[in-house]
């Protein structure tokens, strides 16, 4: 049985105490969070602390708070010879400041706290600076996972730009063609197939294998008639992607 205490209470931490809560080989000691009022809802199923002083023991403290607050919010963690580690995927391990062994737990998905997720199908990335902290994140992991990966600092930071691109940029581009079908009253669900479909569709191929559209076909005529029906803005992310394409696939 493997301890644990939460430090935190945003979507990440939210996602990643209910997951213990249920795993079978985790014990979540104590949550904290700097405002109780985020985390009353626990009171029935662990312990909750807003006094970092009254930290319970526990084999490891996982810090899910926001990135640029991870390195100052460790410095004041007491917990000489324990295992703290962070959740974030664009933070290097070392940040962590402390006498302490340090890792990373970074599930990589996307999180909101009304969402549901099967965590036995997300990826989480694990990294320790002791063999140690390797075996207890490995065991950790694989008790709400089926799919861990030993991902040092260095690459963890490359897989999260690529995360960047492939998420947040791409759902920046399902706001923009939602715009679109709203402006013409166009139910933007009509396009839910292809969304997935394209989704499903790198699964199997190579992105670059499955790109299709005009852009690829290089076939001007339609990217000028649909140039002419964007904003200002939206016709500067059409260039930029198009070309993109068409220096890929020339």
């Amino acid at each position: 049985m493997i301890s644990v205490v939460i430090l935190g209470s945003g979507n990440v931490a939210t996602h990643l105490t209910r997951a213990f809560l249920k795993a079978r080989d985790v014990k979540v000691v104590q949550v904290y969070s700097r405002n109780a009022e985020n985390i009353n809802y626990l009171k029935k199923k662990t312990l909750i602390t807003d006094d970092l002083e009254n930290l319970k023991n526990a084999d490891i403290y996982i810090i899910s708070i926001t990135d640029d607050a991870i390195e100052e919010f460790s410095k004041g963690l007491e917990l000489k010879g324990k295992l703290v580690v962070h959740t974030s995927g664009s933070v290097n391990m070392n940040v962590l400041n402390g006498d302490f062994d340090k890792g990373v737990f970074y599930p990589l998905q996307t999180f909101s706290k009304g969402t549901k997720v099967k965590f036995k199908k997300i990826p989480i990335c694990i990294e320790s600076n002791t063999k140690n902290g390797e075996v207890i994140l490995e065991k950790l992991a694989s008790s709400i996972s089926k799919k861990v990966y030993q991902i040092d600092s260095k690459q963890r930071e490359k897989l999260h730009l690529s995360a960047v691109f492939v998420n947040n940029f791409a759902n920046h581009l399902y706001q923009i063609g939602n715009e679109i079908c709203k402006e013409n009253k166009v139910p933007f669900e009509v396009l839910y197939p292809l969304i997935k479909e394209t989704a499903n569709k790198i699964t199997k191929l190579s992105p670059k294998d499955a790109q299709t559209g005009p852009a690829k076909r290089n076939d001007i005529k339609v990217m000028e008639k649909q140039l002419l029906q964007l904003s200002y803005h939206q016709k500067e992310i059409y260039k930029l992607l198009s070309a993109s394409i068409l220096k890929t696939h020339k």
